[in-house]
């Protein structure tokens, strides 16, 4: 499967972006979805993640409340909404498939990955 994210952008802090990661080659459907980022001089780290099903989702602490993740089988699309976001939120947003249905937030775990999109945030 291949996967093209898009949607970042430069925003003030307090506002809002979308992020879509879209699929092709194979149906999003067969893949749990997450996304992650890397801000510069840093590891890239968990953000969200979405079942199968979209029946379950998890988020690392830091985005919690803010970000939601959602996925459209039908569109073969991902979303990232990000609200009221903060300076420490700026990096380079990849999303990623991973075909088993274990939730993991260890990048390893995921074997198809988009090439990333630049979201930041200015104080």
């Amino acid at each position: 499967v291949q996967l093209q994210a898009s949607g970042g952008g430069l925003v003030q802090a307090g506002g809002s972006l979308r992020l879509s990661c879209a699929a092709s080659g194979r149906a999003l459907s067969t893949y749990a979805m997450g996304w992650f980022r890397q801000a510069p001089g840093k590891e890239r780290e968990f953000v969200a993640r979405i079942s199968r099903s979209d029946r379950q989702t998890y988020y690392a602490d830091s985005v919690k409340g803010r970000f939601t993740i959602s996925r459209d089988n039908a569109k073969n699309t991902v979303y990232l909404q990000m609200n009221l976001l903060k300076p420490e939120d700026t990096a380079v947003y990849y999303c990623a498939a991973d075909s088993e249905q274990i939730h993991t937030r260890n990048q390893n775990g995921y074997e198809y990955w988009g090439q990333g999109t630049q979201v930041t945030v200015s104080s």
